[in-house]
């Protein structure tokens, strides 16, 4: 099986612009396509921006199936990628801070919901997700969504782990002070779960906030595959299933969990 080019594309569009934020996503599709890829994937609220105002979040937030989902389902038909975006969702009264994947055919398959919120200003302007894992199948591999925060908790990159998955995406706004998380702890999070994890950022300043760029693909040998500097860039890597196949032989990590000694984190 050959592996999944991936495209990160790290970029904070243009705050507030959805329409602007769909031409620069057209553009980085086409891109990818040209250099071979069969996914991009965005940052964390990469549709609208993220330092918005809430009132402002509500109004531009669309259903899962809205216009810009459609629009996005086109652009990926039309270059033959899959995409993962971020997006606010409107559903059943609520806005949700989410995440979309489309196929390369255009089909809508997977949409997560982010389940921990960061700070004031998301629990403020968000309502939490309620599933940990969600899944799609994509280029023979079993992919996973999280958003930001989410991969902080590593009972969450586990739950992925113990369900299959081998590609996590992470769209996210990652800010100044905390580029470790970026720097080290995912490439931890992929070593310690037997995964693939493409980690894709927002950059600069919008705001109140910092954003800090270094998206990375981390592969399950916890090497990081791919790795952005702080500025908008679109960057490249493989997830290769034989060497994520031979890493999981030979890292015993998953076949020697106790389950019954962690019952208390529960």
């Amino acid at each position: 099986m050959p592996p999944l080019r991936t495209a990160l594309l790290q970029s904070s569009g243009r705050l507030g612009d959805t329409a602007d934020n769909l031409k620069t996503l057209d553009e980085a599709a086409e891109r990818a396509a040209q250099r071979g890829a069969g996914l991009l994937v965005t940052s964390e609220m990469f549709l609208t921006g993220y330092a918005l105002e809430v009132q402002d979040i509500a109004d531009l937030a669309e259903p899962a199936d809205g216009p810009s989902a459609r629009a996005i389902g086109e652009i990926a038909r039309r270059h033959g990628v899959a995409v993962l975006y971020g997006y606010p969702e409107r559903a059943a009264g609520a806005v949700f801070n989410a995440a979309q994947l489309v196929g390369p055919d255009g089909a809508r398959l997977a949409n997560y919901r982010k389940t921990h919120l960061f700070g004031s200003f998301e629990q403020g302007a968000f309502t939490p997700g309620d599933a940990p894992v969600v899944q799609a199948d994509l280029g023979g591999l079993r992919v996973g969504i999280m958003i930001c925060y989410d991969v902080e908790f590593p009972e969450n990159v586990r739950a992925h782990a113990l369900a299959g998955t081998d590609l996590l995406l992470v769209p996210t706004a990652q800010m100044h002070p905390f580029q470790f998380v970026a720097e080290q702890l995912v490439p931890v999070r992929a070593f310690e779960n037997q995964m693939y994890i493409a980690y894709v950022n927002r950059t600069g300043p919008e705001g109140e906030f910092e954003f800090v760029g270094l998206s990375c693909l981390a592969s399950p040998d916890g090497i990081t595959r791919t790795r952005a500097g702080r500025g908008e860039e679109l960057v490249f890597g493989e997830a290769d299933p034989e060497l994520l196949n031979a890493s999981r032989t030979t890292n015993p990590y998953l076949r020697d969990r106790r389950p019954g000694l962690y019952a208390s984190l529960v």
